[in-house]
């Protein structure tokens, strides 16, 4: 079986890919960071929302729902045959305390910009499910 090679290197990925992550916590995107039609399709739990353009409406929807300062850890990014595919842990710090969410994103690239998010995410976890979830759930230890 033949190996693809990704269409873009491993350090443009890194780099768009921190530039991306940076929106979640900054509510704002560098210019060119996003394609001027770029599609975003966003999954949280039990919903589904769409729209398109250079990023206003993505940050301002990240603004929108921001309950407090954002932290983002960067869990892997990996490039693609068109893009790269990235994850992260955001920790919302709201006044009921911290929200945490793990959050999966397929980026397709064109022309050095990004033009297509898919977003799935688990949904915001409070400290009364984190405690439940390291309780009950089985994890193995060392992997995140």
């Amino acid at each position: 079986m033949p190996t693809r090679t990704p269409t873009i290197d491993r350090e443009t990925a890194d780099a768009l890919s921190a530039e991306f992550h940076r929106c979640f916590s900054d509510f704002e995107a560098r210019p060119g960071l996003f394609a001027p039609d770029t599609f975003f399709d966003f999954l949280p739990p039990m919903w589904r929302f769409q729209f398109e353009g250079p990023g206003d409406a993505f940050t301002s929807q990240l603004r929108a729902i921001a309950q407090g300062p954002v932290d983002i850890e960067v869990v892997r990014t990996v490039p693609t045959a068109t893009g790269f595919v990235t994850e992260h842990i955001e920790t919302q710090h709201t006044p009921a305390g911290e929200m945490v969410a793990r959050r999966l994103h397929l980026c397709e690239v064109a022309d050095g910009r990004i033009c297509e998010v898919v977003t799935y995410c688990n949904g915001g976890w409070d400290a009364e499910l984190r405690a439940r979830h390291a309780a009950e759930a089985p994890m193995v230890e060392g992997r995140s």
